[in-house]
């Protein structure tokens, strides 16, 4: 029997011809009217397929609309757009793409720091308008060696980031709900007390209720003046009015952030200040990331139909 697979927003090119030569592949983002292309499939539709994207929301109402329905196959680390609970009630097993990106996403947060305290957007923008030539050179920069990176969330991604964070001579500090043993990096059971502790505050945890608003205004007011928060996780781990009004007052010295909290849409106040380098959820964003994480999704799906086997369960 061929399955019939949902695909929600698409992967790469090469892995969305596999899946059609092998299911019937229903690219729902494709349909004029989404909602009554699903009434038309849904008892069909034995896997999904999805990405991270506000686009891409695996809710329980969806869930429960598919009554054949029993993988989802997801592509990225971060799954706060399904709804786990109903996902796991309704027996449905859910699958993503953990480690393959681990070292892009350490490759932008890292990129993040370097561009905040070395400004290198401002600069960009003072050469191509000519203010270098007409004022001179642009104020100065701050260095990364010896200043002390605090991670929020010390799993693999943070890890990453911690080791590329040493190479710049900064030295490393975390917290998190548990201290790692396979770690050696002082750990911080008091998010407040590790803020005053650190020059940059970097966050690479994973979403969910308890991350909720975890930097607010108290947080920032911690980091101090000369504090850079970079945010590579969710955009609802930071309360974004909080963080608009710290980077306006000067409560803290800039912001490096790949995330937000109601992407694509970026409040105009970020957009106006010139110490924040934006970028657009692009963690993972590469050829051979995206290429590797949407294969896992192939896999997952084939081996779950041949098998009722993953390779990587939620």
């Amino acid at each position: 029997m061929i399955q019939n697979i949902l695909m929600m927003w698409p992967i790469a090119d090469a892995q969305i011809k596999d899946l059609e030569e092998n299911y019937k592949v229903f690219k729902l983002w494709q349909e004029a009217d989404p909602e009554s292309a699903l009434g038309r499939i849904r008892k069909d539709i034995t896997g999904i397929v999805s990405i991270v994207s506000d686009k891409c929301i695996v809710s329980g109402k969806l869930i429960r609309a598919l009554p054949n329905l029993e993988i989802i196959a997801h592509c990225g680390v971060g799954y706060d757009n399904i709804d786990m609970k109903t996902a796991k009630e309704q027996g449905i097993v859910v699958t993503y793409t953990p480690d393959v990106l681990t070292d892009d996403v350490a490759d932008i947060a890292t990129g993040l720091v370097l561009t905040v305290l070395r400004r290198m957007v401002e600069s960009d923008l003072y050469v191509r308008t000519g203010q270098w030539a007409k004022k001179g050179s642009m104020p100065l920069g701050r260095t990364l060696a010896g200043r002390i990176m605090g991670i929020v969330g010390m799993g693999r991604i943070g890890q990453a980031i911690a080791r590329r964070a040493e190479v710049f001579g900064m030295k490393v500090i975390y917290f998190g709900p548990n201290k790692k043993s396979e770690v050696s990096y002082r750990y911080y059971s008091d998010l407040h007390k590790m803020a005053e502790e650190c020059d940059v505050l970097m966050l690479a945890c994973s979403y969910s209720e308890a991350t909720h608003y975890l930097i607010d205004s108290k947080v920032l007011k911690l980091l101090g003046k000369n504090g850079v928060l970079i945010n590579i996780s969710r955009g609802k781990v930071v309360k974004e009015q909080d963080l608009i009004d710290a980077l306006e007052g000067g409560v803290i010295a800039g912001a490096g952030l790949d995330v937000f909290e109601n992407e694509p849409n970026v409040p105009s106040a970020l957009c106006r200040l010139d110490n924040v380098v934006l970028q657009s959820h692009q963690g993972s964003a590469t050829v051979e990331t995206r290429t590797i994480m949407s294969q896992l999704v192939v896999d997952n799906l084939k081996l779950y139909f041949e098998k009722a086997e993953v390779l990587t369960p939620i």
